[in-house]
């Protein structure tokens, strides 16, 4: 392809966008962006994206780095799984076939991935949930061997799809340590990304279809879209953004399966009415606790009693 496609920067602006105001991983939104629109072959989508990503990921893990929002023995076992398998994806990759047989098993495996990525959006607010508020007050107890297995399956995940460095595994941190702070689950998912990412990326450098234009045209459109959307993430409301990025997800994993029609648009549809649903009722109830807010300080500060 040419040097920079100006599509493809648009592209990335938009995914950059969408990164910065959710936090979410690009890996998820741009790889099949570029296979179901911009029609590049799987392996060139997932090598191209995953060495833009190489570019990025040092950012945001830095601002945590200095901040102290990250737990380095975290870090530690999610790396020593992921660095090893994320290389080991990229060669299983290339164990799978060549030509079309290679393709249609990125293609597949992608697909799988954008599913889990999706099911991971629906049941974060459920496992949020489950905090307590004086949860983060307790010191976290690492545990070593879950902690590496998460970092092995996604790592592996991400050397054969660039999807789940950032998504996928947030959601496996949450499920395993449910007190861990917020603030320090994505620093430490940031931190840990960046190493698990620079050995996929090096994998894809040497055994996949890198393309330097592809790659350049990401990230020409992405990184002013991740400062963008985070100047605007305290305005967007959650319920309106999730529902609609798990409708695209839904859609791009059906799609890259190959699943019939009416199967696509009866999930796609169902998933639409849910969110709808969702957002409709998320919107009354800020609205109405607004308006409470709103009485409670017209009605001004009770009166001290008198002595």
């Amino acid at each position: 392809m040419d040097l920079l496609d100006p599509y493809v920067i648009l592209a990335g602006l938009g995914v950059g966008f969408v990164v910065g105001l959710t936090g979410m991983g690009g890996g998820a939104l741009m790889t099949p962006l570029l296979v179901l629109l911009f029609g590049v072959p799987p392996l060139t989508a997932v090598s191209s994206d995953i060495v833009a990503a190489m570019v990025m990921k040092p950012v945001g893990g830095t601002v945590h780095w200095k901040r102290g929002t990250v737990n380095l023995k975290l870090v530690g076992w999610l790396v020593a799984g992921s660095v090893p398998t994320a290389f080991l994806g990229v060669l299983l990759l290339r164990e799978l076939g060549a030509g079309p047989d290679l393709q249609a098993h990125v293609k597949l495996a992608l697909g799988f991935a954008l599913l889990a990525v999706t099911f991971g959006l629906v049941i974060r607010p459920l496992l949020a949930a489950r905090r307590k508020p004086g949860d983060s007050m307790i010191p976290l107890q690492v545990k070593p061997l879950p902690t590496l297995f998460i970092g092995i399956v996604g790592g592996l995940v991400v050397g054969l799809t660039s999807v789940g460095s950032g998504s996928l595994m947030m959601i496996l941190l949450l499920l395993l340590y449910p007190r861990l702070k917020l603030s320090e689950l994505v620093g430490t998912d940031l931190v840990q990304a960046v190493p698990l990412v620079a050995s996929a990326a090096i994998g894809h450098l040497l055994f996949g279809d890198f393309e330097l234009g592809l790659t350049g045209s990401i990230l020409v459109g992405s990184l002013p879209g991740v400062f963008l959307g985070a100047r605007f993430s305290s305005r967007a409301p959650d319920y309106v953004i999730r529902p609609a990025l798990i409708v695209v997800l839904l859609a791009s994993g059906l799609k890259l399966l190959s699943v019939g029609t009416g199967v696509l648009a009866t999930a796609v549809g169902t998933a639409a009415a849910i969110g709808v649903a969702h957002g409709v009722m998320e919107a009354r109830r800020e609205r109405q606790a607004r308006q409470e807010l709103e009485v409670a300080s017209a009605d001004g500060p009770l009166p001290a009693p008198e002595l």
